[in-house]
């Protein structure tokens, strides 16, 4: 008799940094997104700014920004994984939810009104090997916009303030950071004090991915005035060295510049009303393909939001 063994697939995950060449990612999804919040139930002020203005985006239009960098994805032949759809719930900022450091994806503690999201991609952790599973202890809150692999270095976005539990908008706190640093002692953890606002989306940097990101190998994005502290901004630049950095002012800040998505080192994903960036990315020597996204933006979140890589280079 012929003996059949059942084999379940396993998720080979590899994430060192924020631009190598892209194979597999979580796409969020705007499906079944839900009425328009009431104020109380938004989580940042730009959320709270459209609500109150009747400018909140529409589940179609976000749908159909989505659809268009899916497509950049499948140009690129880039594997997506979406989440399973969770009826009148927004599932647009997979990058909240987890996030993967080398071969190892960890559970972000998000707020928890917003634990769902986690349980509609659990497809996906179960394709991880258990040893490469990671849920933090329940005092450490973190979520995937404040946390940046970058080969040697990990770069966190957090808020230590006293005043951290009146902030909706203060994500990542310290007891992450440390223990972020404790999961990965091989790599040098670089925190950074975000200003934070629950009130005024131009001056609140939700995220680190809000105001900083890297691109290519050796150039960033940044908005200084995200930063508490102006050393810690001051720390990037040198290492990135200015000629590498591209200063982008409030608006652009509020308007989400800083959250592009790299699909490899060559190739950047980018808003297409990001004129001045766009053009300096592409005198840098970079590919830029532009979608329609300034609808999803207006939940203060943008393309590195809406994505969760798990597989690169």
């Amino acid at each position: 008799m012929e003996l059949f063994t059942f084999t379940r697939t396993m998720l080979k995950l590899n994430i060192k940094n924020e631009t190598s060449k892209l194979h597999a990612v979580i796409l969020g999804t705007a499906q079944s997104n839900g009425p328009t919040p009431n104020v109380e139930d938004c989580y940042d002020p730009k959320s709270i700014q459209h609500v109150l203005a009747g400018t909140y985006p529409k589940e179609e239009d976000m749908t159909t920004e989505m659809d268009a960098l899916a497509a950049v994805f499948k140009k690129y032949d880039v594997e997506i994984f979406r989440p399973e759809i969770i009826e009148n719930y927004n599932q647009i900022f997979s990058r909240d939810i987890a996030f993967v450091i080398d071969d190892k994806i960890v559970r972000a503690n998000i707020l928890p009104e917003r634990d769902q999201e986690i349980e509609a991609v659990s497809y996906i952790w179960d394709q991880v090997a258990d040893e490469n599973r990671i849920i933090l202890p329940e005092e450490c809150h973190v979520e995937g916009g404040d946390v940046m692999p970058w080969n040697d270095y990990i770069f966190i976005g957090t808020y230590s303030g006293e005043d951290y539990p009146e902030f909706i908008t203060a994500r990542t706190n310290i007891d992450a950071v440390i223990a972020i640093q404790e999961l990965f002692p091989y790599k040098t953890v670089k925190s950074f004090e975000l200003r934070k606002s629950n009130t005024d989306a131009k001056e609140n940097a939700l995220h680190l991915d809000c105001c900083f990101q890297p691109i290519g190998t050796n150039k960033a994005i940044i908005h200084k005035n995200g930063f508490l502290i102006e050393s810690e901004y001051q720390w990037l630049v040198n290492f990135f060295e200015k000629d590498n950095v591209f200063e982008i002012t409030k608006d652009e800040m509020y308007n989400m510049n800083s959250n592009v998505f790299s699909i490899s080192e060559n190739v950047i994903v980018s808003e297409r009303n990001f004129t001045r960036l766009n053009t300096w990315l592409r005198d840098k020597g970079f590919t830029v393909e532009e979608v329609p996204y300034a609808e999803i933006a207006k939940q203060e979140g943008l393309l590195r939001c809406s994505t969760l890589p798990l597989v690169r280079d």
